[in-house]
């Protein structure tokens, strides 16, 4: 059975990513930038002061009153929670293990043009959403397709149609790249770090043992306590262990790189000169082609960042955020944050730590894609390091999957309706067993599977709104930077934007606060 589902899946995993997956991904990632006039470049210090430069301010940290509503800073902290995963360290290492360390740099442009389709994304998450029955705000790619679409000739039916297979892709896709993935590398690292000879010693079948039951119970049980709490206990959780699970790997991070600072130079050198090898010999493999650097750089800088695929819109549209454009600068910084930062710290640990010879990228004998990090934490903290890497992975790949879960769960209302949500969760909170149960190779080759599936989609509706998120991009800059005497563009819905309009000039920034 495995086998037909590994032969099905590079079918489409072909056809998705390689066939169309990246055209699109890059496409729509240049025309966002272009359409805004490089924002994430020219208005650089203008979303740094109104996204990190603004987190003490009341307006972004303080909770709401409003139930179906969340900070901006509790927003950011929860699409972090579901995108800092494995995939900016496991995905990392394993994007430069098969794609040699020139995959890094194509990492850093998907990073680059994802800062604006993310931008995007959230800009109509916040401009298309509207309240459920219980008066929590639904926002993402499926409302976009489906009200953006409606009134463009020939289109409706089309939108209908894209939303509804976006919202099943992504609820395919919340247990692969956000249950079965993450659970998976939390099990395999904390069984490497800490054995426990008693659990490990009874083998099910083939490499599974009772530690993975064992493991995965314990995930599933703490995954549960949070999840059946809602979006306000994920969103609490999130704003208190993200910011110290971030700089916990830092400051490991950093000493890491401070202790081999001689290397940093060969790393940054390995990176540029494997990005443009047509033919690369790496990892001993001569015919590295620069198509397979580019594809493993793009498939694990989307699997690390989520730039493109429409998931984190769920989460930014619960914002208390009034303007479409001060979401969408929160959606720079988190893919900023999440590539530009944390996977390019985790890129020079690993190659600057000597686990991969930087000429010909072989790895130390005994290594491979899933230990290069722990291998390159030990060579400086000991036995330690592998530790290390195992809380870091824990506490990443968990929050990750408290994260998918909001966005399968919004997913599925879309589908089946409010109720069917508490159904939706149940099962996703099974599902985590299944991903101790399951071998690495298949639980990452359908999440890939998954992401490209509800990508397409989602870019689509990007591409076709794209004028919609000029108009609302060019109306914010002629409002907030050049103090032009307009009418603001907020909401889709004329009611909503006539009530929020109001507060805006009544100098009200959000949503209820506390």
């Amino acid at each position: 059975m495995w086998d037909s589902i590994i032969a099905v899946n590079d079918a489409v995993n072909t056809f998705v990513w390689v066939t169309i997956g990246l055209v699109l991904l890059i496409g729509t990632g240049i025309l966002t930038t272009v359409i805004t006039k490089v924002f994430q470049v020219t208005h650089f210090g203008h979303w740094m002061k109104s996204t990190i430069g603004s987190i003490f301010h009341k307006d972004v940290s303080s909770h709401t009153k409003d139930k179906g509503s969340i900070s901006q800073f509790q927003s950011l902290c929860t699409a972090l929670a579901a995108t800092i995963g494995t995939g900016n360290i496991a995905g990392v290492a394993a994007a430069i293990a098969f794609g040699s360390a020139g995959s890094i740099f194509w990492m850093w442009v998907a990073a680059f043009f994802g800062m604006m389709t993310n931008f995007s994304e959230n800009v109509l998450g916040i401009y298309y959403r509207r309240k459920n029955k219980e008066g929590e705000w639904c926002g993402g790619a499926m409302y976009y397709l489906k009200y953006g679409f409606e009134n463009r000739r020939g289109l409706k039916h089309v939108g209908s149609v894209l939303a509804v297979l976006f919202s099943c892709f992504a609820v395919l896709a919340s247990f692969g790249i956000g249950n079965m993935s993450q659970v998976n590398k939390i099990v395999l690292n904390v069984k490497d770090a800490f054995p426990i000879p008693a659990l490990d010693k009874t083998v099910l079948y083939g490499d599974i043992t009772l530690y993975n039951v064992v493991l995965g119970l314990v995930v599933m049980l703490l995954a549960a306590l949070i999840i059946v709490g809602g979006l306000k206990r994920i969103a609490n959780f999130a704003e208190k262990i993200i910011p110290f699970m971030v700089i916990l790997f830092m400051i490991g991070s950093f000493i890491i790189i401070g202790v081999n600072f001689a290397n940093i130079g060969g790393a940054f050198g390995a990176i540029f000169r494997n990005a443009f090898t047509a033919e690369a010999a790496w990892g001993g493999a001569v015919g590295i082609t620069i198509k397979t650097i580019v594809t493993w750089g793009f498939k694990r800088g989307v699997f690390s960042n989520e730039a493109g695929l429409g998931s984190s819109v769920m989460v930014h549209s619960n914002s208390n955020v009034i303007e479409p454009v001060r979401q969408g600068m929160w959606g720079i910084f988190e893919v900023f944050v999440d590539t530009i930062i944390v996977c390019t710290i985790t890129a020079l640990v690993i190659l600057t730590s000597g686990v991969v010879n930087l000429d010909t990228g072989v790895m130390l004998e005994g290594l491979s894609d899933a230990t290069l990090a722990s291998a390159a934490f030990s060579s400086v903290f000991g036995v330690w390091g592998s530790r290390f890497v195992a809380i870091c992975l824990f506490l990443f790949a968990f929050t990750t999957v408290l994260g998918w879960s909001h966005y399968g769960s919004k997913s599925f209302e879309y589908l089946f309706g409010t109720k069917a949500v508490k159904g939706y969760k149940i099962v996703f909170t099974l599902m985590i067993i299944s991903g101790a149960l399951m071998t690495s190779s298949i639980a990452w080759d359908i999440s890939d599977t998954f992401n490209g599936l509800m990508m397409i989609p989602n870019l689509i509706g990007v591409i076709v709104l794209s004028n919609t998120v000029r108009r609302i991009t060019k109306n914010y800059v002629d409002r907030k930077l050049k103090g032009k005497d307009i009418e603001p563009m907020i909401s889709a819905i004329p009611e909503i934007q006539a009530e929020q309009a109001a507060k805006l000039k009544a100098g009200i920034e959000e949503i209820d606060l506390d």
